[in-house]
């Protein structure tokens, strides 16, 4: 009971950081709430009190540390090379986020945590660096960086997660190849982010749930054919699909109105960029879906049952598929 009041405790710690960072008035008391939010969450990720937990809040304190000591350089850079201490200062950020070429980290912890906390670190824990980002898109030179650091953790993201077989580490690539879109969805609206940011986390919030109750880590288990799970293994896939942003998933939702800012804004090379490195999830996904249908069993097909009273299951699908009739609101 200590224990989960506990995490009761950090987990209030945790958001109110972020409502601090969200609403801070000045770049300091922005830093306070990062350092907040940081003490908040390690208690957290090493909750299981074992070897793998502590080593993973280990790194995660290092990189943070790390990113909080170029936030306050930056802060002494300022007086003298303001275009020089913003560069640092979005960096930093970057270090925090996750994001390419700082994204080496990230997929090092999302192996060594549990579901819960793992999306956690792929949704809430990007609010507080993303909102600060926000804040030097204004300046044409760190906006103009901050593109082309989009566009390198798209293809990071997209290039890097075709050969991994743990699923953690697969939606940690997934989350950086998000990461380029959502970025570049900052530089041309908040409103345009903010969409991105929802759907994205509705979209993970699913797949980190059916993955977290059947307790999977690992590709493999994800092609177990028996055929009293044939119904959850589609939702599976189904589920990874709509994150990878196939149509007409909602995943693909939040794409489409990128892409629809882009073209209006001209930005035709990021905009390539972006699709061509999405292909390269949807294609890792579809080959995943094409090797259950090729390898199962003909008559576990005919188990395709889904249990609607499983209010999880109805979640998952409810969620996915109501990209269809959302997009036809979308102009």
């Amino acid at each position: 009971m200590m224990f989960s009041s506990l995490q009761t405790l950090f987990s209030v710690s945790l958001l109110s950081s972020i409502i601090l960072i969200v609403s801070a008035p000045s770049w300091f008391l922005a830093w306070m709430g990062l350092e907040l939010n940081l003490l908040s969450f390690i208690p957290l990720i090493s909750s299981k009190n074992n070897q793998i937990a502590s080593e993973t809040s280990l790194k995660y304190f290092l990189i943070q540390a790390l990113g909080s000591s170029m936030i306050l350089l930056s802060a002494s850079f300022l007086p003298l090379q303001a275009n020089f201490a913003l560069l640092i200062l979005l960096l930093a950020l970057m270090l925090k986020l996750g994001a390419a070429p700082f994204h080496f980290w990230f997929p090092q912890i999302m192996e060594g945590l549990s579901w819960p906390t793992a999306l956690m670190l792929m949704t809430i824990q990007k609010i507080s660096p993303m909102i600060l980002i926000s804040y030097l898109t204004k300046y044409d030179q760190t906006n103009y960086m901050l593109i082309q650091l989009a566009m390198l953790s798209s293809i990071i993201g997209g290039m890097s997660g075709i050969n991994q077989t743990l699923l953690r580490k697969i939606l940690a690539f997934s989350s950086i190849n998000h990461m380029g879109w959502m970025l570049i969805a900052l530089t041309m609206s908040e409103t345009c982010w903010l969409y991105y940011f929802t759907l994205y986390c509705l979209t993970s919030i699913s797949v980190a749930l059916l993955f977290n109750q059947q307790k999977l880590s690992h590709i493999s288990q994800l092609l177990n054919f028996k055929s009293q799970q044939a119904s959850i293994n589609l939702l599976n896939f189904l589920t990874l699909l709509s994150l990878g942003g196939l149509p007409p998933f909602i995943g693909f939702l939040p794409k489409w109105i990128t892409i629809q800012e882009l073209c209006s804004n001209n930005m035709l090379l990021p905009l390539m960029i972006l699709l061509m490195s999405t292909l390269l999830t949807l294609y890792f996904y579809l080959r995943l879906t094409f090797s259950f249908y090729t390898l199962a069993a003909p008559k576990t097909f005919h188990t395709l049952n889904f249990n609607y009273q499983n209010s999880l299951t109805t979640f998952a699908i409810f969620i996915n598929l109501m990209g269809l009739p959302l997009s036809l609101l979308v102009t």
